[in-house]
């Protein structure tokens, strides 16, 4: 593999542990987040991991007016893209969203929304170039939904349902779709919260993208054993689900 490697959610543990393992002398790094500018650790962790190239470019995620133009001027600037790795995202607070819509709109925003502009528009710009490789991650919390997180869950879920219909649609195009579907991630974002069995850390989570990257699969669990984990749990009886921690 070789060629422009977007991150588009530069901030991202996730996305840059991705990036980093993806790092050889060919590849071209471009971080896309909002302030751009004070990506400066972000940066340097792509240095340190041996990449020569790595540029920043002001991306605002909810912003989905201007995706397109977004990535039309990235390519322009940067070459055709290789992979896109499309790691931004919020949690949100769950009791503030159960009170407050306008919160409750903002995780489905961006969360689910804003993923499905910018996938789409990925999607048509990466037919055109006839190839190219899309990273998406899902989360274990949109499989079944718990009532513990719904409103971050329900997003997942549409997200999940979207990029496996996406990846179909792809098929043939020379564009691959990997979904990822993490269980609990040990991170910035879910500090403070006591971490839920069969948890991973962003290294592990990379590690394992990575890996279905280059074995060219279409979607892996992280850690694998959530797979039939989450089998079992589609069967279990609603009123023993609803109280189902986070």
């Amino acid at each position: 593999m070789s060629g422009t490697v977007l991150v588009l959610g530069g901030r991202s543990e996730i996305g840059l542990a991705v990036a980093r393992k993806l790092v050889d002398g060919g590849r071209k790094f471009v971080l896309a987040a909002r302030r751009s500018g004070d990506l400066d650790s972000e940066e340097a962790s792509l240095r340190r991991a041996g990449a020569s190239e790595v540029v920043r470019v002001e991306f605002d995620a909810d912003d989905v007016a201007r995706h397109r133009e977004v990535l039309d001027g990235i390519v322009a600037e940067h070459g055709p893209l290789e992979t896109v790795v499309v790691s931004f995202g919020i949690l949100g607070d769950q009791e503030r969203a159960e009170r407050d819509a306008a919160h409750a709109m903002a995780v489905i925003h961006t969360d689910y929304v804003a993923h499905v502009s910018i996938l789409t528009e990925l999607a048509n710009l990466l037919r055109a170039q006839g190839s190219g490789q899309l990273v998406v991650f899902s989360s274990v919390a949109g499989v079944r939904v718990r009532r513990a997180n719904y409103v971050y869950g329900s997003a997942k879920a549409g997200l999940d349902g979207f990029a496996s219909g996406l990846a179909d649609a792809l098929h043939g195009s020379g564009v691959r779709l990997l979904l990822v579907r993490p269980g609990f991630v040990i991170g910035r974002m879910t500090e403070g919260m006591s971490p839920a069995p069969f948890s991973s850390t962003p290294e592990q989570v990379a590690t394992a993208t990575v890996r279905a990257l280059r074995r060219g699969r279409g979607e892996v669990w992280v850690p694998p054993v959530l797979r039939p984990v989450f089998f079992l749990m589609r069967l279990l009886p609603r009123a023993i689900w609803r109280r189902m921690p986070r």
